[in-house]
């Protein structure tokens, strides 16, 4: 039924065009298009400015290649609008026109609602048959938003990729009890952008902050269900809006506006700022999930469908549904969504979540997918940063070391193989150094050695503290009786389950975290830190926790562990300042040694050796000269290692036992579940 039309200006309706996508302000009103090519017909619904009641519907003109589009002269931003689409009823073709449930615009900048899980939002009902139902009650609606000035490249940061440092977070967990932060401001995008968060990162020598998804979710019905909601952001229904839920709600503020704040301090600090993206899946979820938008316009183009029954969704991402990027209008949702974040936000890079789908024809993965190519031409994203999650569970889904030049890729083989020689044993010195040396037998030897994304914890799986205390999850806060999470996790509880008293235990897992986070500071490739994890935050066993947002997932900086955080800052200033290890290439034969502990070369028979933990790194200069040599130590007793004898050695770092500046002698005992670094003692004048 309408409803009196309430008036920011008199409307006229006229054809207006086919682009761009989404409700575009004009100077004379606001020009929408929205792409639906199976659609009969679509309408556009609009609302009055709190989104409760349909006040007119308006027909669209059908344009080309599908895109249906008006415009209407007098609107202006704060207009508040849906659609409805008009069409066949086929869900095994892939068709599921309901004009009953109002569909939210893709290229929405601004969302009205919250989505609470009512099953209005289903479009079929249990026997297959449409569900009649209105939901415009509870549906999402885009309200029109002008554009923000695009920002200029140079105001852009971009960092040297051999210097790159990453601190993966979650703009909400890392602040939300942090002391220093302003309680206002706490949780938010300008809590992030806080002069005191600030200072914690170029402290600890990072360069590139990984800031976890920014763009709009939902919290999926059954969290709901239990209480509980989407904590990390992998649930994407809008890709052109700010995530509300991260914004402090501040007078005079907007999610937008502070959102570029915070990429702007963050810059002003000389910061890279990568935003961690989802275009492999949407909240749609699979079959019975709601119906938001995608599905509703244009099912069969936005998702890759079960070839036999187009009901069902191919499900290669885990979260119900996989988005097509071979259809040249998704591949552009996705690039539109880019280029509006890198221009009207601001940020430098992307971290793509499950990229292997973003890749995927029909049946496989394609080296030669269109979304690389045009990522690869696009102006707007040239020089910007691009890291892939290098697996889906897809068939042929792990592709690590298969992307495409330019990119970076999480390298879990790293993170596996310096969990299991450190806290396990068993593996040969050969796993290890190679790992160390950055993974080069994985990679194409003509890409850049910063191309491996080397780490040792992420958001997903134990965190740091975790890795050393539990050796089995403790998830059952998320609902799923403890069978969620990765169930073999390389950990080491280091004798006792969870929290211990013991001195001796304790001790033990702060020697083991110091000799991680010190292996990931000199590893070749680019380091990644998870946040938390220089503080010592516990997440109680729990390696799951995307729906925990609570003192689970929140840093506890009132307990930091300030040795750890002095062996992060520590290590990484020891990067910065030995250019050999940030090499721009691959380690090359004549300017590195491997030793072992007895100063000999390693020889085959050792590479081979699985009971061999004990291992040291010589870089040599152009005389063949050792001018640094790291030593690791993960044995649970100490070792002697004979240096070089071309020169006197003295401590430069050690993560325990040894004090910088001391001198080490050409014999020099490494303590247990060590890292040193050893430099020749300077001649005396």
């Amino acid at each position: 039924m309408n409803l009196p039309f309430e008036r920011f200006l008199p409307r006229i309706r006229e054809a207006g065009r086919a682009w761009p996508l989404g409700a575009t302000p004009t100077p004379r009103g606001v020009n929408f298009a929205v792409f639906a090519p199976d659609a009969h017909a679509i309408e556009l619904c609009l609302f009055d400015a709190a989104g409760q009641h349909e006040v007119d519907r308006i027909a669209l003109d059908q344009g080309h290649e599908g895109i249906w589009h008006a415009h209407l002269a007098g609107a202006g931003s704060g207009l508040v609008y849906g659609y409805r689409a008009y069409g066949p009823w086929q869900p095994q073709q892939g068709l599921r026109f309901n004009p009953a449930k109002l569909l939210l615009d893709p290229y929405a900048r601004d969302v009205v609602g919250r989505y609470a899980g009512s099953d209005l939002m289903l479009d079929m009902q249990a026997d297959g048959s449409p569900d009649h139902r209105d939901n415009a009650s509870v549906a999402l609606k885009a309200r029109v938003q002008a554009e923000p000035a695009p920002l200029r490249d140079d105001q852009h940061r971009h960092v040297a990729p051999e210097d790159r440092v990453i601190y993966e977070a979650h703009i909400r967990a890392a602040t939300r009890l942090h002391p220093g932060v302003p309680p206002a401001l706490r949780g938010s995008y300008a809590g992030f952008g806080h002069d005191t968060m600030i200072e914690h990162l170029l402290e600890l020598g990072i360069t590139t902050v990984c800031l976890m998804p920014m763009m709009l979710w939902l919290d999926e019905s059954r969290l709901l269900a239990m209480g509980l909601r989407n904590h990390w952001g992998y649930n994407p229904a809008a890709w052109f809006c700010v995530e509300p839920r991260l914004w402090s709600g501040r007078h005079g503020s907007t999610p937008l506006a502070e959102c570029r704040e915070m990429v702007s301090r963050l810059h002003a600090a000389g910061l890279e700022v990568i935003s961690d993206v989802v275009f492999n899946h949407s909240a749609e979820g699979d079959l019975a999930g709601p119906t938001l938008h995608l599905r509703g316009l244009a099912n069969r183009q936005y998702y890759h469908l079960d070839p036999h029954d187009g009901r069902h969704y191919r499900n290669w991402s885990g979260c119900g549904n996989s988005m097509n990027l071979t259809q040249p209008r998704t591949l552009q949702l996705a690039m539109d969504a880019m280029r509006y974040w890198v221009q009207c936000i601001g940020v430098d890079g992307f971290r793509f979540d499950l990229a292997p789908i973003l890749a995927r024809d029909a049946h496989d993965y394609r080296h030669d997918a269109s979304f690389f190519a045009a990522v690869r031409q696009d102006p707007v994203l040239q020089g910007a940063t691009l890291i892939a999650e290098p697996w889906d569970i897809g068939p042929g889904g792990y592709r690590l070391g298969a992307f495409p030049s330019e990119w970076h890729e999480w390298n879990d083989r790293y993170r596996d193989t310096m969990r299991r020689w450190w806290l396990h044993g068993g593996v040969p010195l050969a796993d290890f150094a190679q790992v160390l040396a950055g993974s080069s037998g994985t990679f194409d030897p003509a890409r850049k050695a910063s191309t491996s994304v080397n780490l040792i914890t992420a958001h997903d799986g134990f965190n740091l503290t975790d890795l050393v205390s539990y050796h089995q999850r403790r998830n059952e806060a998320n609902g799923e009786n403890n069978r969620d999470g990765h169930g073999d996790n390389h950990s080491s509880n280091c004798g006792e389950e969870g929290p211990s008293a013991s001195p001796e235990v304790r001790a033990s897992r702060l020697r083991l975290r110091q000799a991680l986070l010190a292996t990931l500071a000199v590893s070749v490739g680019t380091p990644q830190l998870l946040a938390g994890d220089e503080i010592g935050h516990s997440q109680k066993g729990n390696n799951n926790a995307y729906c925990q947002d609570n003192p689970t997932t929140w840093l506890d900086w009132a307990g930091a562990d300030a040795a750890l955080t002095a062996t992060v800052r520590d290590w990484f200033a020891l990067r910065k300042e030995y250019d050999e290890l940030r090499p721009r290439h691959w380690l090359q034969p004549g300017r590195v040694r491997w030793l072992h502990p007895d100063g000999r070369e390693v020889y085959d028979g050792d590479w081979h050796c699985p009971h061999g933990r004990a291992l040291a790194l010589a870089y040599l200069d152009e005389r063949g000269l050792a001018t640094l040599v790291l030593a690791f130590n993960a044995a649970p007793q100490g070792r002697t290692f004979q240096l070089p004898a071309h020169a006197p050695w003295r401590v430069r770092l050690a993560t325990h036992g040894l004090h910088a500046g001391s001198a080490a002698g050409q014999g020099v005992e490494v303590p247990p579940q060590c890292v040193v670094a050893f430099e020749p003692t300077p001649a005396q004048p």
